[in-house]
């Protein structure tokens, strides 16, 4: 874009952002009368709430109507959906012209078929038993959704990275889901059954003593526990090979580099207006590739109106902060492997020296997998859905973390959160990852699940169920071989559905 339409659209979005002050207002109202409501349904419940032993004693007792055992069952029930019509149902909502780079991410291994399977296995889950008690589920809790960022202190972290399908639902499920993903990677990276029965076996203890161990602290010690990457490190160092220790180390480097001045480096060209988004289709494809002249300024509207509405959900401050950047390009990007065919847009920003940038991520939000089998959400909008997700969830959550809504030209209303694209964020290479690794990588995923449970659900239940014994561990390890043969099998049915063009 040259420097007069850049000039426009910045002028399209102060005008956008000047006239939602009402609208913002309207959100805080609305947005502290639910606070209001929340905060007396928690003062009713801790009044009515029982002691901390009682609901120990409730959850050991929940062991005789779902003993843990048959937590480890799985046999395809008759009458099973098929695994592609499922996927059919997703790639309906999604831009069509996506839908085959996003089967062919998928069809890349099992593995890769899995991570973008989660509307599969939580049908299947919720045939299987379970307990009742219920957390702010991820829903999508495999191995490749957990890493590395950074705080607002500037202190590099360990948590869930993606919450597109969170939702209240069976603490079950994400433990399930977890340890049948260290099974499929272990088999992906072809490390034989006695080791991949290891690994899954301690991913689900450690979920499990890290549990009792959330039950004996206050709720204030649990709502701050986090897992800082530096002692982990050092913690588990000792006890890799000097390989290991070597790419680990390389790997957090990486990570604590990732943010928006790597991502300019990483997306854009210097042009004579300044650096702007490179054109890699269908990857990458700035505004000025797909939208003419006549229709530049109509969408940029749209996109204007998309970030005043996330304006108003941030905090005074942060908003503050935001205000202090001006947006210079707008471009579409593919991100993920479920999330292929989704609406995703990155912004960039430029703050107070040519140097200051802000490289702002707007992904669309759909309906959660979980949804269709744990009831709809209460939020407004799926982005919201989202963002208080994460935040219940997540230890540090992004300072830019928000959401909106927009009506994209000749398209219906889509639901969006906004963060920054990069914070500091990493992960273990899972494609060449040695046992060890993994079994660090998984312990570590394995005890910040637990803590996300145990924030956001009862955590004292949960023990009680749980207990001291093996049982629960086993249970686990049972149900990942188990689930990793069918998902095997639906990978099977997948590719043979893409080969003869049924998908």
């Amino acid at each position: 874009m040259d420097a007069e339409t850049t000039g426009k659209m910045h002028g399209v979005f102060e005008e956008v952002v000047t006239r939602a002050s009402d609208a913002r207002r309207q959100l805080e109202e609305e947005a502290r009368k639910r606070l209001a409501e929340k905060a007396k349904e928690a003062i009713e419940r801790a009044i009515q709430d029982e002691s901390a032993e009682t609901r120990r004693e409730r959850g050991k007792a929940l062991r005789d109507a779902v003993p843990r055992k048959s937590l480890g069952e799985w046999d395809p029930p008759a009458g099973r959906p098929d695994p592609v019509a499922l996927l059919k149902s997703q790639d309906e909502q999604r831009t069509q012209e996506l839908v085959p780079l996003r089967h062919e991410r998928m069809g890349v291994s099992a593995f890769t078929f899995y991570r973008g399977a989660a509307l599969i296995m939580a049908s299947d889950l919720s045939m299987t038993p379970a307990t009742g008690i219920t957390v702010q589920a991820c829903g999508d809790a495999h191995i490749s959704n957990f890493g590395f960022f950074s705080s607002p202190e500037g202190r590099t972290t360990f948590d869930l990275n993606d919450f597109d399908e969170t939702l209240p639902g069976p603490w079950e499920w994400d433990v399930k889901r977890l340890v049948t993903s260290v099974e499929i990677c272990g088999r992906d990276r072809g490390f034989d059954k006695k080791t991949r029965r290891e690994l899954d076996l301690l991913c689900a203890q450690t979920y499990r003593a890290s549990m009792l161990d959330f039950a004996k602290r206050g709720n204030m010690e649990v709502w701050y526990a986090h897992a800082d990457v530096e002692q982990l490190f050092e913690a588990v160092s000792s006890k890799m090979s000097k390989k290991d220790r070597k790419r680990a180390r390389k790997g957090l480097r990486k990570a604590q580099a990732k943010n928006s001045a790597r991502a300019v480096v990483k997306l854009t060209e210097m042009t004579d207006e300044g650096p702007r988004f490179i054109s890699d289709p269908p990857i990458v494809m700035p505004l000025r590739d797909f939208v003419d002249e006549r229709h530049l300024m109509e969408v940029v509207s749209v996109i204007g109106q998309i970030f005043s509405r996330y304006r108003a959900t941030l905090e005074p401050d942060k908003r503050n902060l935001l205000g202090q950047y001006r947006p210079v390009d707008v471009a579409h990007k593919v991100v993920g492997v479920g999330s292929v065919g989704t609406q995703a847009w990155v912004v960039l920003l430029v703050g107070a020296r040519p140097d200051d940038y802000l490289v702002l991520q707007i992904k669309e939000a759909q309906a959660s997998v979980l949804e269709r089998f744990c009831g709809a959400s209460s939020a407004a909008m799926h982005g919201e859905r989202v963002v208080a997700g994460q935040r219940a969830i997540q230890s540090t959550a992004d300072v830019m973390l928000g959401w909106t809504s927009a009506r994209l030209p000749g398209e219906e209303g889509h639901d969006f959160y906004v963060r920054q694209l990069w914070n500091g964020k990493g992960s273990v290479d899972l494609d060449i990852i040695s046992p060890v690794e993994l079994k660090n990588f998984s312990c570590a995923a394995a005890w910040t699940l637990a803590r996300s449970h145990a924030r956001t659900g009862d955590r004292f239940a949960i023990a009680g169920y749980l207990g001291k014994g093996d049982a629960f561990d086993r249970a686990m390890a049972k149900f990942a071989c188990s689930y990793a043969d069918q998902n095997e099998a639906d990978y099977a049915r997948f590719m043979q559905a893409v080969e003869s063009g049924e998908l």
